[in-house]
């Protein structure tokens, strides 16, 4: 903060105590480098989205020939299409602990920003030069396509964990003040700004997301290199914007990772915990670390040391929630790689089999203000207490939904022809779809969307409120951690994702949400939610942002 916001905040006038409950409260200015560094993130998704839809019909489908309509390029079929998207996802989501630590121990969140950007547009070019006519014909466009990938994940990892707290270090009120508008009095206040900060930073976000129906169509109409090099084009975006905001952006200095402080805080307290047995005065094995504390420490450091440990507790606390999450994420990975196959035996006509993925941004873009706006607000005055832990519930029965229906859709798929159970598989020169409307997959994408909104955002805003402030980072890091695992999990499912045991495969998966949900809901139906141990602002200062992301 410059020296002039400083004589400014100082001048300003903070309200009482009445004030705080009675005035309405507005947000804030939002800083021209937040709004940059929201225009970075956006290239970034624009790119991830973009380059990553196609993933599944150029790893799956050869090249189409004279009579062929289904784009591809490798021909390495459906369990290969998988197992390397799955690979991918789980990379993307495992790397981000890395880059935090890189940041936080090192380089600082601008720089490991910078340096992941580059790194990031190396990955998209490679991509880009080995999916070229000339590199398919070679026979380097696999080889070109994993190397692309382990780029573009280190690049996710740099940039995912550290480019939305540098966004939100940008804007430094930590206090609430009075100000008039129009003649009135109201509370310009640091949560409600930070809420619409984050708030545009997701709208941001799922926008991008839609890229893929750009490059899925481009990949359908003319070229698989040119739907990555459109990525790699806007991507450039990116860096341009950090370079021009460089001299302006407000950086923290390194100051040691909370992460790597917390795996030693744990390192410490199982190896305590082995070495003196069972303590009946010791309650939470975390307090085993406490006894490695000397007297050649000072007092202010034991009680920091002490002060950490006890935070680190309620951060586990809060997010033991997700220890149920992985199972979600093998149902909602499932619209990354198998719906996409799915859609490929089916009569999508002029349109990508791969573009009904982008069915699940936009029903959150649409329905997320619907149920904050209305859905919410109404079980409220109808004096339906829907907590946090039944919505979870909630998200997991919908994704149970989204799995039986896309069961039912690939039962449908078998019993018609001219392919049936596509076994074996169709001739080269034979119709390689059967006569079934993609359509019928539109309520498995939508249904998944509405998981989303009650299993993701909800899990991350029961997990932050319970998180405390010097934690969020390592809940956010823990969150992305149930994604790769999930991810990790979905390659149990390999050796299945093959005609006609997928039926099979969407059915079990529909079983074990429900029961998991069921599982989850009487784990934690006791959990009494405290809703007024933190302001109505600050249960929304931290919106989920997608875990792929």
């Amino acid at each position: 903060m410059d020296t002039a916001d400083q004589e400014k905040q100082s001048s300003e006038i903070e309200p009482t105590t009445e004030e705080l409950h009675t005035l309405q409260h507005i947000s804030d200015h939002i800083p021209l480098t937040a709004w940059m560094i929201i225009l970075c993130l956006l290239c970034g998704s624009f790119a991830f989205y973009g380059v990553s839809g196609p993933f599944q019909n150029y790893i799956q489908f050869p090249v189409p020939g004279s009579n062929g309509t289904q784009p591809g390029a490798l021909n390495r079929g459906h369990q290969t299409a998988t197992l390397l998207t799955t690979l991918f996802s789980f990379f993307c989501n495992i790397i981000p602990i890395v880059g935090a630590i890189v940041a936080d121990q090192f380089w600082g969140k601008y720089r490991t920003i910078f340096i992941s950007c580059i790194i990031y547009s190396v990955g998209l070019s490679v991509l880009v030069v080995s999916s070229i006519p000339a590199s398919i014909n070679a026979g380097t466009a696999l080889p070109g396509l994993i190397v692309a990938m382990i780029i573009i994940g280190m690049g996710t990892g740099g940039v995912q964990s550290n480019a939305i707290s540098l966004m939100g270090e940008q804007y430094t009120r930590k206090t609430p003040i009075v100000k008039e508008t129009k003649g009135k009095k109201k509370i310009v206040h640091p949560q409600v700004t930070i809420q619409s900060l984050f708030n545009w930073l997701y709208w941001a976000m799922n926008l991008a997301s839609l890229s893929s129906l750009l490059t899925t169509n481009v990949e359908k109409y003319h070229s698989f290199w040119l739907a990555y090099l459109i990525p790699l084009i806007v991507f450039m975006g990116a860096i341009i914007v950090l370079l021009v905001g460089r001299q302006r952006y407000i950086r923290a200095p390194p100051n040691g990772s909370l992460l790597i402080q917390a795996f030693r805080v744990i390192k410490i307290a199982f190896r305590l915990r082995w070495k003196l047995g069972k303590q009946d005065h010791i309650k939470h094995i975390l307090d085993y670390a406490k006894q490695a504390q000397t007297s050649d420490e000072t007092t202010e450091t034991n009680e920091k040391m002490n002060e950490f440990i006890d935070d680190l507790k309620q951060a586990m606390h809060a997010c033991r929630v997700f220890a149920f999450y992985p199972f979600y994420w093998i149902c909602y990975n499932q619209m990354n790689n198998n719906l996409t196959s799915q859609a490929a035996q089916m009569n999508v006509g002029l349109l990508p089999n791969d573009i009904l993925q982008n069915i699940d941004p936009l029903v959150l873009i649409i329905f997320i203000p619907i149920f904050e706006k209305v859905i919410y607000p109404l079980l409220r005055r109808l004096n339906i207490n829907f907590k946090p832990i039944l919505r979870i519930t909630c998200g997991f029965i919908v994704a149970s939904l989204a799995m039986a229906w896309t069961a039912i859709v690939q039962h449908l798929i078998y019993s018609t022809g001219p392919n049936y159970s596509f076994t074996p598989q169709p001739c080269s020169t034979c119709q390689k779809f059967n006569n079934i409307t993609v359509a019928w997959q539109i309520p498995s994408y939508f249904l998944i969307a509405i998981s989303e909104i009650f299993a993701s955002i909800t899990g991350l805003e029961y997990a932050f409120t319970h998180a405390p402030p010097s934690m969020k980072s390592i809940v956010m890091s823990f969150f992305l951690f149930t994604s790769a695992i999930g991810s990790a999990l979905n390659f149990a499912l390999i050796p299945v994702t093959v005609d006609p045991k997928l039926l099979w495969m969407y059915t079990s998966l529909s079983i074990v949400a429900f029961i998991i949900g069921i599982i989850f809901y009487v784990t934690f139906r006791n959990d009494d939610i405290d809703r007024n141990r933190v302001a109505p602002e600050e249960t929304l200062a931290n919106p989920p942002i997608r875990a792929d992301i």
